[in-house]
């Protein structure tokens, strides 16, 4: 008895070698039947035994090639037509349909091994790649995923790729970016040349797989020094990449969770604790960004040396380049050399960043190879756009219930951003085939994604509350609906009352929230400045305290006194309740930084010097009972001045203060739970990559019976908010609210 069945299949299964395998298994079972791409997915069509058909579905769950994903298996049973041989047939279009599109996944073991033999006929070849690997999500300008529809159909494959291509059992069946010496994109210069360069000390631009990056020795301080000073990056840490695992460890200790993160398809940039001396580097950090090569350019490059600094090629603040003649022009002040090659980069994505912490992955920056992978909600919503925040920009789309995030945008502070965040959304809303029926945006009505927003028309805009949105990101990769106890703590968010927001206890779902507590207001004095300046903060606090105008070593006397005023007569202040300016001023207020060069510098290195301190007791706090609550800190800033002044060590000061800051969570969500019954605690916000204080708190919580939620697919920073502002529209939207 024949039987067949069309399966339709959703995911991440197009430019994955996911065709092939399944022409292979149902060849190796002897069914008859096709196999094509559609703008939907996968269509199978199937005949045969009943037991091989099942087995084929079977194969399907259970055996899939490395970088394929199933979402869903849709079958239907179909007259049997007797047929005969199996086939791949041509891709078709599906107007309205969309498939989801693979991310860029880093060179296999096989493709490296034909790249270091030298009998291959792709030895030494910085392209070579395979349906396992390589150029996905940077080529494609449409679906289906074919070569015509990639910026690689300016190559016409040779005679030896074509036969790859057409024979179904070689690796390379279908792979789209096929490509050799031969037929495949080429270099502008001698690779040892520009490897010689490198070792000489010069800087490199290179042009990568999602963008150019710049590139020198990274043992070499005045390479580095050079490349800072012309990239206007004073101090803010360079990542590191090295040839292997090995080489990793010789800088930085590598736990098998790190190991793993490290050599992980994605191979993004991995935050570990340092072993070396590196203040060129990473100054002020004891942690350092390592990764390893991800294309066999990388591979061929960094040999040789210990490791190299990869960095995005840009002037600071701007998006990073991907044409040769704009990099040629926008880059001449930095690089000294350049590296280019004539494949086109139709997306532009950064390196993805990401921390192991208890045992997971944890991504601070969603880019290459995670990027355009959905979230999925485990709820159908409306098609939504959500524009996200001011600084670490993505943006989200929604379908059915999944959510597409952008790769990581940037600070949304200048026109180029604003035009890579425009240019990016058009060509999702086009891959995914999304047309938004609302969008979503913060309450700050100066950041340009809460303008961008409501300049749109034809849509139903919904605002969201910066921290709300935090929590609801946390909530939407979790899938959780519920009410959740919130805690939201970060350095800016526009709050409700028109303060700027920044340490908020919350009682949320995806609908509403009530702020439940706060930190007590303190006047920033100049606004931005006191983010650049974080001895203004300091000064706000011991003049909140009591302490008086108090002189801080270090800052002028006169500056001191400009503030003082501001602060005492309220002239160009706003009132801020914020958990990152509390630590910039603490930092201050312990001699550590009183100027930042970028954002939470001063709270990280207070971080640092906290792990080598002693924590043997907590700094009192006051909590005045209210709606919200107000979290008052200043017995604990007269008790930080009072070890001050007695000559207690710094770093357990630093560590007393972060003690603190965990009993504050830890009391006030015993309170909230005490009142509303709820034991489901959700962290966001950026100060929660502050791994002493999120360890601190999330243990003391556990201890007390809660069930914590911690971010782990998307940043718990603001490239997380507009998760959250979709999910919270999204929810709105259905249960008209």
């Amino acid at each position: 008895m024949l039987v067949r069945r069309r399966l339709r299949v959703t995911g991440i299964v197009q430019g994955v070698g996911f065709r092939p395998f399944v022409h292979g298994a149902a060849r190796r079972l002897g069914l008859a039947g096709h196999v094509l791409n559609t703008a939907s997915g996968v269509v199978i069509e199937v005949e045969g035994d009943p037991d091989a058909v099942a087995g084929l579905e079977r194969v399907l769950r259970e055996e899939l090639p490395p970088l394929a994903h199933i979402d869903s298996i849709e079958a239907t049973d179909l007259e049997p037509l007797d047929g005969r041989g199996f086939v791949i047939l041509e891709s078709h279009d599906e107007e309205g349909a969309f498939s989801l599109v693979p991310p860029d996944a880093s060179t296999c073991g096989d493709c490296l091994r034909e790249v270091d033999d030298p009998q291959d006929r792709r030895f030494g070849y910085p392209f070579t790649n395979c349906t396992n690997c390589g150029p996905r999500y940077t080529i494609i300008r449409d679906v289906p995923y074919d070569r015509p529809r990639t910026t690689m159909d300016a190559f016409v494959m040779c005679a030896a790729c074509q036969a790859e291509y057409d024979e179904p059992s070689d690796r390379r069946f279908h792979a789209q970016p096929n490509a050799c010496p031969v037929c495949g994109p080429s270099l502008s210069a001698n690779l040892e040349e520009t490897r010689a360069a490198i070792g000489r000390g010069e800087i490199v631009a290179l042009k990568g797989l999602g963008g150019f990056q710049l590139v020198c020795d990274a043992k070499r301080p005045e390479a580095v020094a050079r490349l800072r000073e012309r990239k206007r990056r004073s101090e803010k840490p360079f990542a590191v990449m090295v040839a292997d695992v090995a080489a990793a460890e010789a800088m930085c200790v590598v736990s098998e969770e790190d190991r793993l993160a490290l050599t992980s398809p994605q191979r993004p940039i991995v935050l570990l604790p340092r072993r070396i001396a590196a203040a060129h580097l990473a100054p002020g950090n004891d942690s350092l960004g390592v990764m390893l090569p991800y294309t066999p350019l990388h591979h061929l490059l960094v040999r040789g040396f210990a490791g190299l600094v990869v960095t995005s090629g840009n002037v600071s603040e701007e998006p990073i380049v991907i044409g040769n003649a704009v990099a040629i022009e926008r880059l001449g002040g930095i690089a000294d050399g350049f590296l280019l090659h004539d494949r086109e980069i139709h997306t532009r994505v950064d390196d993805s960043v990401v921390r192991t912490f208890e045992g997971r992955t944890r991504v601070l920056r969603r880019a290459r190879s995670f990027a355009p992978r959905p979230v999925e909600l485990g709820h159908p919503v409306p098609q939504v756009l959500a524009c996200g925040a001011q600084l670490k920009n993505t943006f989200c789309l929604t379908r059915g219930s999944q959510a597409f995030l952008s790769q990581h945008i940037g600070d949304l502070e200048n026109y180029e951003t604003l035009t890579f965040f425009e240019e990016t959304l058009e060509r999702m809303q086009r891959l995914f085939r999304i047309a938004p029926v609302a969008v979503a945006h913060d309450l700050h009505p100066l950041y340009l994604s809460t303008r961008y927003a409501l300049a749109l028309e034809g849509m139903e805009r919904v605002g969201v509350q910066h921290h709300h949105a935090h929590i609801a990101s946390c909530m939407a990769e979790h899938g959780v609906r519920e009410r959740v106890i919130g805690v939201a703590m970060d350095g800016t968010g526009y709050g409700t009352d028109g303060a700027i927001w920044g340490a908020e206890f919350l009682s949320a779902d995806l609908g509403s929230f009530r702020r439940r507590a706060h930190f007590r207001y303190v006047p920033l004095a100049g606004g931005d400045a006191a983010v650049r300046q974080p001895w203004r903060v300091a000064l706000s606090y011991l003049m909140d305290a009591g302490i008086g105008e108090t002189p801080l070593p270090g800052v002028a006397e006169g500056d001191r006194r400009v503030v003082a005023q501001m602060i005492r007569t309220g002239f160009n202040t706003v009132p801020a309740s914020s958990a990152g300016r509390l630590f910039d001023a603490v930092a201050s207020l312990l001699g550590i930084r009183h100027e930042a060069s970028f954002e939470a510098q001063a709270a990280i290195e207070l971080e640092v010097i906290a792990r080598a301190g002693e924590a043997d007791c907590a700094y009192r706090y006051d909590l005045a009972v209210g709606e919200p609550m107000e979290i008052d800190f200043r017995p604990m800033i007269v008790a930080i001045m009072r070890d001050v002044a007695h000559s207690v060590p710094v770093p357990r000061i630093a560590a007393r203060f972060h003690e603190t800051i965990a009993a504050v969570i830890e009391d006030v969500c015993v309170r909230i739970r005490g009142d509303e019954a709820l034991n489901r605690v959700c962290l966001s916000g950026g100060t929660f990559q502050n791994w002493l204080l999120l360890g601190n708190a999330a243990s003391r919580l556990r201890r007390r019976g809660f069930e914590v939620l911690l971010h782990e697919q998307v940043p718990p920073n603001d490239g997380g908010i507009s998760l959250g502002q979709a999910a919270v529209a999204g929810e709105r939207l259905a249960r008209g609210l």
